[in-house]
């Protein structure tokens, strides 16, 4: 038996609208866009309530992002600045070694034993060293000599003074020292006591080993050097003097 008319226009929900005819196709549109658009919103309402808040999500993510990139900012800057720091150390150092090259004079010598190459740190250095040593050696010697001459003027003002007072003595007194004796006379005195002693040294002492000639001279000076043998040669000496001159 065939289905009655009417029966086409029962809609999804279980309804059914007007029979055929225009009202009846209105009626059966309008149905199903009312069942399409509640079931989009249920789905809408389900896929809404299943689906998670994404903002706290997307704030964490910017937040830990932005963590990362201060920690390689930062990283970045403190390589930076020990890479400046050493190369600053570097440069310091080179211009400490170019220095000592300028200053130290041995360093500017030609060194044959390696050529035209470049000088090595440890070259520079040692030569540094070595040139540090000479002048420590230098003014050590220049002290010395200083010392010398110091002694020297002192010794020299020591003599001024005295021939001041020699030359004042003589302005006050004219007439003395006309009876003293020469220079010579006391170069003949001092000739004639060391010709006496060397007679007597050289028939005493023997070369034939430094051991026996050292013997010998201790011997000879006991024996030939005693205060009263020295006192016998002056006063021969001067008798000698004194006839030749009177």
């Amino acid at each position: 038996m065939a289905e009655p008319p009417c029966a086409a226009a029962e809609d999804a929900w279980g309804k059914v609208g007007p029979g055929p005819g225009p009202g009846g196709a209105l009626f059966m549109e309008s149905a199903r866009k009312s069942s399409i658009v509640s079931r989009a919103n249920s789905i809408g309402s389900t896929s809404a309530s299943s689906v998670p808040n994404t903002d706290d999500e997307d704030s964490d993510y910017h937040q830990e992002s932005y963590k990362e990139s201060y920690k390689e900012s930062y990283k970045d800057r403190r390589r930076r600045a020990h890479t400046q720091a050493e190369q600053k150390r570097r440069d310091a150092i080179k211009k400490g070694y170019d220095d000592l090259q300028a200053i130290v004079p041995t360093c500017e010598q030609q060194d044959f034993s390696i050529g035209s190459q470049k000088l090595s740190k440890a070259i520079v250095l040692q030569k540094t060293i070595d040139y540090i040593q000479f002048l420590h050696k230098e003014k050590k010697k220049q002290e010395e000599e200083l010392s010398t001459l110091r002694k020297d003027v002192m010794a020299l003002k020591i003599m001024k003074a005295n021939y001041e007072q020699i030359v004042k003595a003589h302005q006050d007194n004219p007439n003395e020292g006309k009876n003293q004796v020469s220079d010579e006379v006391k170069f003949n005195v001092f000739q004639g006591i060391m010709d006496s002693l060397f007679q007597s040294f050289n028939a005493s002492i023997s070369v034939t080993s430094f051991q026996e000639l050292s013997a010998c001279v201790f011997s000879w000076i006991e024996e030939h050097c005693k205060p009263q043998t020295l006192q016998d040669i002056v006063i021969g000496v001067l008798h000698q003097l004194k006839s030749q001159l009177y």
